[in-house]
């Protein structure tokens, strides 16, 4: 109970940081957040993810160029499975073109199950990234995103991380309802046979004027050399974003 008390905290703090700032033009710090439930934790990185139902808290700190952009993410359990914590810095701001570069100090969470107890244990991750976003219309934008991650433990993975995502915004389905859909391609080449190019699409749908959403996720391998090679992944999800 402590643990989700403090996920909502954070969520409530930051919900009401977002509040100030529409109310108050004039305030630099831009705030943000999207909570979410979803049916199975897919990650970009096969080795990540959890391959069950999760709970993610996306948030967003903004000031001038600057951003800090944490992600926490959980089981149904409230046992941990990801903490993200990323810097952000705007090299180039235009208006049809930005350019950020990252770093990100990270731990994910393994089980090992043992005849008496459950162990959890965290490995520490640490990454930099450079990423672009080039809007080709108001409502479409082309991104690029090369990552360079590496593990600190004995045993964990390193390796690099590029992908090309096409995202189209607000498409009208009537009066009330609107969709959102995305197209990622991306490559995977890490340590410990976790190389592949993979595509995994996304599409969400919600009401007009409310902060609620339905997503679908999937992701499905193109060619791979991790073994079994992997499964076509589907994901579910609602989300509430500030």
């Amino acid at each position: 109970m402590k643990l989700l008390f403090s996920i909502f905290f954070v969520f409530a703090v930051a919900h009401a940081w977002s509040q100030e700032n529409a109310d108050n033009p004039g305030t630099k710090l831009i705030a943000g957040g999207t909570f979410s439930i979803n049916s199975n934790g897919i990650a970009s990185i096969p080795a990540f993810s959890l391959d069950k139902p999760a709970i993610i808290v996306s948030l967003s700190l903004a000031k001038g160029r600057f951003s800090y952009d944490p992600m926490l993410g959980y089981d149904f359990n409230f046992k941990p499975w990801c903490i993200d914590n990323w810097l952000h810095y705007k090299l180039i701001v235009r208006p049809t073109f930005e350019l950020k570069a990252g770093f990100n100090f990270s731990s994910f969470f393994s089980k090992y199950d043992l005849p008496e107890e459950t162990i959890l244990q965290g490995q520490r991750y640490f990454a930099s990234s450079l990423e672009a976003v080039c809007r080709i219309y108001p409502k479409s934008t082309l991104s690029f995103a090369y990552w360079n991650d590496r593990g600190q433990e004995p045993g964990t993975i390193k390796g690099h991380f590029v992908s090309v995502t096409g995202e189209r915004s607000d498409i009208n389905i009537g009066k009330y309802f609107f969709v959102s859909a995305g197209l990622q391609v991306f490559y995977i080449n890490y340590t410990g046979n976790n190389d592949g190019l993979f595509i995994m699409p996304k599409i969400s749908s919600s009401v007009r004027n409310t902060p609620f959403s339905l997503y679908f996720q999937g992701i499905h391998a193109l060619n791979s050399n991790i073994s079994p090679f992997p499964k076509f992944k589907w994901n579910v999800g609602l989300s509430y974003t500030l």
